[in-house]
């Protein structure tokens, strides 16, 4: 794992929507069997709210074996959703996903430090969201407190789920080599960081309000949106392969067997 260039965070997201352009239909597919699943999820009593984040690194690797599959010129069928339950590292997945939801309680909390527990009551959905309580409580900095705060989580979460599910790591081991990937290309990761949003939130905006002034119809922005935020995610879940290809090489053909 050596250094990386900054302009290797936009390589990877150029790799992502050349991998997304070879099967757009496919992988589009495989993202809204993946969305219905969680949905699903959600409605289950007690464990519903949680067991879609639970479930985040198991079904990553349906879009990480979706890119194998296209490199190696194999379709992308939704079946894949199910390579992480197939995984002999099921059990290391879920330990992550259990992992996921501890930093986001530990982050959010912290951010109850600066609004009063105004950011964790909408996020647990006790409060609505309203731009007026959101500058009263000083929500903004909350916010940035509990990204702060997230953020080593994120950066030692990045690349565990392949990491156990292809080169067979533990929770520990894989958690230590994600961090200190991340923190060796952490300028590639600022260029990646930044540039998805200016591609996945400020030009859709921007773009979106420029049609609704335009046209004096903002229901037609959303049927324009909807679209493109589906276009746009699916693009950033291959980049996320193309991130590990670039720092650790593309798994061997033993770890990830035929679908």
């Amino acid at each position: 794992m050596d250094n990386y260039p900054a302009r290797n965070g936009w390589l990877w997201i150029k790799d992502g929507f050349a991998l997304f352009r070879k099967q757009p239909a496919e992988l589009v597919t495989l993202f809204i069997g993946y969305m219905f699943l969680m949905f699903l999820c959600g409605v289950i009593p007690v464990i519903g709210q949680l067991l879609p984040l639970i479930l985040v690194p198991v079904f990553s690797m349906a879009f990480m074996q979706a890119c194998v599959n296209i490199e190696q010129g194999k379709r992308v069928y939704p079946n894949l959703l199910l390579t992480g339950f197939r995984s002999s590292a099921l059990p290391t997945l879920l330990k992550l996903g259990g992992l996921y939801v501890l930093a986001a309680i530990v982050a959010i909390g912290a951010s109850s430090l600066i609004d009063g527990g105004v950011f964790w009551k909408v996020m647990t959905g006790r409060m609505p969201l309203d731009a007026k309580a959101m500058q009263s409580a000083n929500m903004g900095l909350a916010m940035l407190v509990a990204a702060a705060v997230y953020t080593p989580a994120a950066m030692a979460f990045w690349y565990a789920a392949p990491l156990a599910a292809w080169q067979g790591m533990g929770l520990g081991k894989s958690i230590f080599y994600s961090f200190f990937a991340v923190r060796r290309a952490g300028k590639a990761f600022i260029v990646y960081g930044l540039a998805w949003a200016l591609i996945g939130v400020f030009l859709p905006v921007i773009f979106s309000t420029l049609i609704a002034l335009l046209t004096g119809a903002p229901r037609i922005t959303m049927v324009i949106l909807l679209p493109v935020s589906i276009i746009l995610t699916v693009a950033m879940y291959c980049s996320f392969y193309s991130t590990y290809t670039h720092v650790f090489g593309k798994p061997d053909s033993a770890a990830t067997p035929a679908q």
